[in-house]
């Protein structure tokens, strides 16, 4: 062989090698999504999310599980919604153990949380009701309920499972636009003495929860709104969408017909959004999910200028289109990455419980023996019983907190309702940008209102609404923002390792 063929091809062929080792060192990114139907099978059944006991004995729309996983060829990230009020850590954790044993994702870089709908099931094996439900239907439904439970673990996990299992080749992006007009704040300044009492007979409230729409006695609202919806999406190498996440700051909308199981708002944006995305041409298995940020304190109702009345389901659909419209507009403005590298972290925090005093506990028992409730001022027995249930807890709790990051982007989870403030804080401090907060994520223990919050008082602050100290909201705050920096410092190491084109 002449010279310098033999020399031609040499360099050819180590060509060809580098290439090759290039290749095959470039990680590939992948994501799969998948739901699962989570809509009782028994009837009738509790609903949870009022302070009356409710009963459903029908659907007026599926309740699902929605799952996204993602790898980026090293690491697995899971992420999944469910219609649900809310779900306690317990039967996550149960969710998840056997999500992780199926497919082998562990279950700290699984992120699992509740849509917060006021129209389903409870989900806690040990729900129980007032005397006045037991017998009949009443004792039925907590037969219901309990079945209903391990229904929902297994949803869960087969969510994740089978998201998992489809996962693809594809590419990820993120981009956000905002409603402004169907939040606000549901913390009212009102005029003197136009604040009721508490239910433990105080009157030290300085702001009132859902004041009456339109009075004359409304000041201004205590605190800000959140009207940015943020969303992640996932699409496939041909760019047809394969998922989308989307957050927005709104608790739930609700007018939902009487007796009936419904995903609210969330469930109809998802049925929304494959057909906005029609021109993109979705996958087979494409899933729209829409996730709470935080809410604690938002809703949907403008209480200085009150909205017609609405037939039942409408305003659903009302807010559900414009924050399908505005992630349409967010996905048209997504710019995707065909590799980002995944980081996610968890940690444990321990925070004191609300102090239950022996007096308060004696108080609530004299409560719950007066027979006729018009001596009492309204829900007093409800907190009574949720002040001895309180007293009778452990000291601490331990929560999960999660930080996660998709390339640039931030995302941390919060195992309460979490005041607006406090997600505002984090996205303008976090090292990560954009940020957003999925909230009832990972458990739910109550409220989470700020410490300056607490000193205005109103439901969310009362003992039994909010059950930890004064000043978790701070302690959550610095430790999320701790993680984020830890993420973002990660992020920088691994900014070499892939030499993907974008």
């Amino acid at each position: 062989m002449p010279r310098l063929t033999a020399t031609l091809l040499a360099c050819s062929l180590a060509t060809m090698t580098a290439a090759t080792i290039g290749r095959a060192e470039a990680p590939a990114w992948t994501a799969g999504a998948a739901v699962a139907d989570i809509t009782p099978k028994h009837w009738p059944i509790p609903l949870v999310g009022s302070f009356s006991f409710r009963l459903a004995d029908k659907a007026h729309d599926p309740l699902s599980v929605r799952a996204l996983v993602m790898s980026d060829g090293t690491h697995r990230m899971a992420i999944a919604v469910v219609d649900s009020c809310l779900i306690g850590r317990e039967v996550l954790d149960r969710a998840k153990a056997i999500a992780s044993k199926e497919s082998g994702i562990p279950t700290s870089w699984m992120l699992v949380s509740a849509t917060h709908t006021h129209s389903a099931p409870p989900a806690n094996a040990a729900y129980r009701v007032d005397d006045h439900s037991k017998g009949g239907k009443g004792e039925k439904s907590l037969d219901s309920q309990r079945s209903y439970v391990d229904d929902l673990v297994e949803g869960i996990a087969a969510a994740i499972v089978n998201a998992d299992k489809n996962r693809q080749p594809a590419q990820v992006g993120w981009s956000s636009s905002a409603v402004p007009d169907e939040v606000f704040n549901r913390r009212w300044f009102m005029k003197h003495g136009t604040i009721p009492t508490d239910p433990f007979g105080g009157t030290t409230d300085l702001v009132k929860m859902n004041p009456p729409r339109g009075s004359k006695n409304l000041i201004n609202p205590a605190g800000p709104t959140d009207p940015e919806v943020s969303v992640l999406a996932v699409r496939d190498k041909k760019g047809r969408p394969i998922a989308v996440l989307a957050n927005y700051s709104l608790h739930y909308v609700g007018g939902i017909p009487g007796g009936m199981v419904s995903a609210d708002y969330f469930g109809e944006f998802a049925r929304l959004m494959e057909n906005r995305l029609r021109g993109q041409r979705p996958t087979k298995g494409f899933v729209a999910i829409l996730s709470n940020g935080t809410s604690g304190d938002i809703n949907n109702i403008n209480f200085r200028n009150p909205r017609p009345p609405r037939e039942p389901f409408e305003q659903v659909k009302i807010v559900a289109a414009k924050v399908a419209d505005a992630t349409f507009q967010a996905y048209r403005d997504t710019a995707f990455h065909d590799w980002v590298s995944l980081g996610m972290t968890e940690r444990e925090l321990t925070l004191q419980r609300r102090e239950v005093t022996k007096e308060q506990v004696e108080a609530a028992k004299k409560t719950l023996a007066t027979e006729d409730e018009k001596q009492l001022p309204r829900l007093a027995k409800a907190y009574a019983r949720r002040a001895i249930s309180l007293a009778g807890r452990a000291e601490t709790s331990d929560i999960k907190l999660q930080a996660l990051r998709i390339g640039e982007l931030g995302i941390v989870a919060i195992p309460f309702e979490t005041f607006v403030e406090i997600g505002l804080e984090i996205k303008e401090r976090s090292p990560l940008h954009p940020t957003f907060t999925i909230e009832l994520a990972n458990g739910a223990d109550g409220y989470l209102p700020t410490p300056e919050q607490h000193k205005l008082g109103g439901y969310e602050t009362w003992l039994g609404t909010n059950k930890v100290e004064y000043n978790a909201s701070r302690k959550i705050t610095e430790t999320l923002l701790d993680m984020l920096e830890s993420l973002a410092a990660q992020k920088k190491s691994a900014s070499g390792v892939a030499t993907r084109a974008r």
